[in-house]
């Protein structure tokens, strides 16, 4: 049985109960090395076997999962598996080989950042909308789906693996919100010890993520939801009725 279960962004104990305790039955770990946490290892029997996914490639992945196909395995994934995990192509591998497989969900980089800047990303009046996305590069994103395009909804972004290529991020939203004030934050290694938060607008956080010398593992985060007025929920408003409770109480 192969369980692909999300590690959370970097923090070990932000993983879920149950990938703990996945952890720590598991006769076989596999976990993306450069981006999941050694520390998860130290739940892990003396006698389990471990490989480090970052310098291997899918067919190896696969070769150790059928090798061991009668064993507990765990494929450990950074954040949540469902988002950019490259799960997909793993488990129509396995349906191939008869081999049984669940996937446990995690905390995302995404809601790590928007922690780590203590924001909400669905204010009512502001955005109830949230696009999570990346810059083309190397991998490439479908036409209707370019950057400038998702930005012109001026909905709250996240934006994953593209502070590499920050200026032209910063080049594609503008396009889209069309305002150099509009706020924006990048953060870098969310929830590991040496996290690190830089904010500002798409005026000028491209200049301070340079400055800072981020190039890597950071999230980047663009909207209203950052700083900037808006309307109380419903939910707690006293003139509000709902199921659990009558207006004015």
């Amino acid at each position: 049985m192969v369980y692909f279960v999300g590690a959370g962004p970097g923090d070990p104990d932000l993983i879920t109960i149950k990938g703990r305790k996945l952890i720590e039955k598991a006769d076989v770990i596999i976990y993306a090395g450069s981006l999941v946490s050694k520390a998860h290892l130290m739940f892990a029997k003396h006698n389990c076997k471990s490989y480090n996914s970052a310098s291997m490639t899918l067919e190896e992945v696969i070769k150790v999962m059928e090798e061991n196909r009668n064993a507990q395995i765990v494929r450990l994934h950074t954040g949540d598996p469902s988002i950019y995990g490259a799960i997909r192509e793993q488990m129509d591998e396995l349906d191939k080989l008869g081999i049984d497989y669940e996937v446990v969900p995690g905390v995302s980089s995404c809601t790590a950042a928007a922690a780590a800047i203590k924001k909400e990303f669905t204010l009512p009046d502001v955005s109830q909308t949230v696009i999570l996305t990346r810059m083309e590069g190397r991998t490439p994103v479908p036409q209707d789906e370019k950057l400038a395009d998702l930005a012109a909804h001026k909905a709250s972004m996240a934006i994953f693996l593209s502070v590499q290529n920050i200026e032209n991020v910063v080049a594609e939203l503008l396009k889209g919100y069309k305002d150099e004030a509009t706020p924006a934050a990048v953060i870098y290694k969310a929830t590991w010890e040496d996290q690190e938060i830089i904010t500002g607008t798409l005026g000028d956080i491209a200049q301070k993520v340079k400055k800072a010398g981020v190039n890597k593992t950071a999230q980047i985060l663009v909207g209203n939801f950052i700083a900037g007025s808006y309307e109380r929920s419903q939910l707690y408003n006293p003139k509000f009725s709902h199921e659990f409770r009558k207006a004015g109480k």
